[in-house]
């Protein structure tokens, strides 16, 4: 029997903990209904402007930050609560639903991800929580001790959130593990610790105050989500741009079509195998778009845009010429660079250069080999390994082909 796969032994284990949590709440009934109300407005507002763009870490920071802060939840303006770990689940899950039903319609396909991993998060902060504030701990401490206490609650809850965030990831996309967990902690710093920081303001302000604490935390998160959001825009028209001038060695003849296109976005999962940053694999995505641009500088163009059967001067001149044009572009240096030193012998180039060089070569021979092109140009990268394409490289590409459900040879 196939075992079953880590999305469903977390989906299932967010389900079981979703109608635990609804059916105690239901035979319970609901404690302090007005702060319950006003925590579930504010999750709702963040998932109803949830961000939805690919390579988002955090799409919903105002919604993760209310849903930890009720989590958090241990008094109402000098009155304990008493809530409990279920309840908080319950309601964050409700809204959370709610608040996802506009996404489910426009067709988005990582919703029951999304919820699994809130509800997982919100559970483990809540357990951790509630029985300790319940049991006096968190007011028997105070001060320093408080804060100490709370503090180690939160990393140790986002760790369990990068963690569920990267084995989802894993199962969605095949890529390897450690890297994935790798990217979600070096999120953490940015909008992780806001969100975390935000939460435990919120919870420790309306302890003092009461429920008017709320509008006044959230409102910058809500103003900065909004603003991420027109800054995503912007970067998703900044690629579709970087495509349209990839496009015009298409264009004009000189490659064919889809050849960058394709080149890039094997690129971009080599370099996801291989554990490069998001950074990284915006530079490398960009270069590898770009890659044929010094073609544009040819009198006679190549034949159907195949460079890597060049001799070595006339690879390394294309190359020149190509990061001279993407200079002028106004793009990052760091993508001409890469681009500048496509050609360069592999020991001296940096790792994107390396993934670009051996990821357009076997682009280039897979197409012109006809029938079972792609296991001959894969063979015929691993047979010049040992000195025009780094060997990591090509068996960083042979495991993202097999990925791809390819039949590759065996690694001699």
């Amino acid at each position: 029997m196939r075992p079953p796969s880590l999305t469903v032994l977390i989906r299932g284990s967010a389900l079981l903990v979703a109608l635990a949590a609804v059916a105690a709440t239901l035979l319970d009934g609901l404690h302090e209904r007005g702060a319950a109300l006003a925590f579930g407005l504010l999750v709702l507002l963040g998932e109803l402007t949830r961000w939805t763009g690919e390579g988002v870490r955090e799409a919903a920071p105002l919604g993760a930050a209310g849903a930890l802060s009720y989590a958090l939840l241990g008094e109402d303006a000098g009155r304990p609560t008493h809530h409990g770990p279920l309840q908080a689940v319950a309601v964050v899950l409700a809204v959370s639903l709610l608040g996802s039903v506009p996404h489910i319609a426009r067709g988005h396909r990582r919703v029951p991800d999304h919820l699994a991993r809130r509800t997982l998060t919100v559970a483990f902060a809540a357990v951790c929580f509630q029985p300790l504030c319940a049991g006096g701990t968190f007011r028997a401490g105070g001060g320093s001790a408080h804060a100490l206490l709370l503090l180690a609650l939160l990393v140790l809850t986002v760790l369990c959130d990068a963690v569920l965030g990267a084995a989802l990831a894993h199962c969605r996309t095949r890529w390897p593990f450690g890297p994935l967990l790798r990217e979600e902690l070096r999120g953490l710093p940015g909008v992780g610790s806001a969100v975390c920081a935000t939460g435990a303001v919120m919870a420790l302000a309306v302890a003092v105050v009461g429920l008017w604490a709320l509008p006044v935390f959230s409102l910058p998160l809500l103003l900065t989500q909004l603003s991420f959001r027109r800054y995503a825009a912007v970067r998703t028209t900044y690629r579709q741009t970087m495509a349209s001038l990839a496009r015009a060695t298409e264009v004009a003849g000189y490659t064919p079509a889809g050849h960058a296109r394709r080149v890039a976005a094997l690129s971009r999962a080599v370099g996801r195998d291989l554990g490069l940053a998001e950074p990284e694999l915006t530079v490398l995505e960009y270069a590898a778009l770009m890659h044929d641009i010094g073609q544009l500088s040819l009198v006679d163009p190549v034949p159907a845009g195949a460079t890597s059967g060049l001799p070595a001067e006339e690879q390394r001149r294309i190359a020149l010429l190509g990061g001279a044009v993407v200079r002028q572009t106004g793009v990052d240096a760091a993508v001409a660079v890469v681009v500048e030193r496509q050609a360069d012998p592999y020991p001296d180039q940096p790792p994107a250069a390396r993934i670009v060089r051996a990821v357009n070569a076997y682009e280039e021979k897979s197409r012109d080999a006809g029938p079972g092109g792609a296991l001959a140009a894969l063979e015929a990268l691993r047979l010049a390994t040992a000195g025009d394409y780094a060997p990591d490289v090509v068996e960083s590409l042979a495991r993202v082909l097999s990925r791809d459900c390819l039949t590759l040879p065996a690694t001699g």
